[in-house]
């Protein structure tokens, strides 16, 4: 099972981000951000939003629901490579599905 902790502390330092700077960022304490990483508290739903977020994971990810991290970050694309992307995503589906 994957630890809410260890994996906000590897995604944090990943970033090369401190804990103040995540806290900063969450609107929330650096001790606060540092419980989460001992796993002696756990964010609130809007915290876990906000988290996911910072890292571009899901939710399912961060709660260790979902194993394997995949994301694509796509912010200030515009729409039509967006969709582009969307389309050659789905042929790579279909060709690896063979």
């Amino acid at each position: 099972m994957v630890d809410f902790g260890e994996t906000l502390k590897e995604l944090r330092q990943r970033a090369g981000l401190t804990q103040k700077q995540l806290a900063e960022r969450l609107w929330v304490s650096k001790a606060t951000v540092s419980y989460y990483e001992q796993s002696l508290r756990y964010p609130s739903p809007e915290i876990l939003v906000k988290i996911s977020g910072v890292f571009h994971v899901s939710t399912d990810y961060l709660l260790g629901l979902k194993e394997k991290k995949q994301t694509l970050d796509v912010t200030d694309l515009p729409d039509e490579d967006i969709e582009f992307l969307k389309a050659a995503i789905e042929l790579l589906r279909k060709k690896n599905m063979k």
